[in-house]
């Protein structure tokens, strides 16, 4: 899906996927600080209308978003008002619905809007967009297999020379993922932290990215991606880990995981 508009001036774009849960084991995964950073980024909510959200975006991409809740309609819509999303740009409105299905399923869906009198924002609108497929492939491996549980992340990103099929490459041969079918076990090489598991999904979309599903050092999900940002290319490695040892692990890890991405696009 593109950017859509009407005559209002209203441009948004819809992203969804279908996962395990019931509505309510859903809600708290993508409208509660606790799930939301059991699987994408660490978070904090407050509940109510008129409450704060706020996403801790990680220092390499220098910068935090803020926004306030608009709706709070538990377990079925949450929507929120980002004023200062980008420099200059108009308020941003994200509507998050979760509709059940049959089998204790449910569709999440997710609308970003703008008000703009042309398409200048566009772009960054499309950017958000194509970067919701890897999250949301998370966020199912997360319900399918860590429901509830929380996680201690670690993620680094790192500014990438070449092109997104440059970065791509180099990434996935520094993890030692290339070549590596779904569903096949894959070891990190020597040079990486110590990271184990399977290649969950190879998807098709318009950015690249792979999914894991980690039993070393701690059972969890990584998730891998290169995507365009400000005129630069970037790679990111994120790993979720929800075993007992998580917290410590993910402090030491940290440093380590930031040197190596840091040599490996080089």
């Amino acid at each position: 899906m593109s950017v859509q508009h009407d005559t209002s001036g209203r441009r948004w774009i819809q992203v969804e996927v279908e996962t395990p849960g019931s509505a309510v084991d859903v809600w708290k995964a993508v409208a509660t600080g606790p799930g939301i950073s059991s699987w994408f980024l660490p978070n904090t909510t407050e509940e109510w209308v008129g409450g704060l959200i706020s996403w801790d975006m990680g220092p390499e991409l220098e910068m935090n978003v803020v926004a306030t809740v608009t709706v709070w309609d538990p377990p079925h819509r949450v929507v929120n008002l980002e004023k200062d999303w980008r420099p200059g740009a108009p308020p941003m409105t994200s509507e998050w619905t979760i509709e059940p299905r049959p089998s204790e399923m449910c569709v999440v869906r997710v609308t970003h809007s703008v008000f703009a009198d042309a398409d200048e924002w566009d772009e960054e609108l499309e950017g958000i967009e194509n970067n919701w497929p890897c999250c949301f492939q998370v966020l199912r491996s997360y319900m399918a297999h860590f429901r509830g549980q929380p996680a201690s992340i670690v993620r680094v990103t790192s500014p990438a020379p070449g092109s997104l099929d440059d970065a791509w490459n180099a990434a996935c041969n520094a993890l030692g993922i290339a070549g590596i079918s779904e569903g096949e076990r894959f070891r990190a090489p020597d040079g990486a932290p110590g990271l184990a598991g399977i290649r969950e999904r190879v998807p098709k979309g318009p950015l690249p990215y792979a999914m894991l599903r980690l039993d070393d050092p701690e059972p969890g999900i990584g998730s891998v991606t290169v995507f365009p940002f400000e005129n630069q290319v970037l790679a990111s490695v994120g790993i979720y880990l929800y075993g007992d040892e998580r917290s410590a692990i993910a402090a030491r890890d940290d440093p380590a995981w930031q040197e190596w991405i840091n040599v490996c696009l080089q």
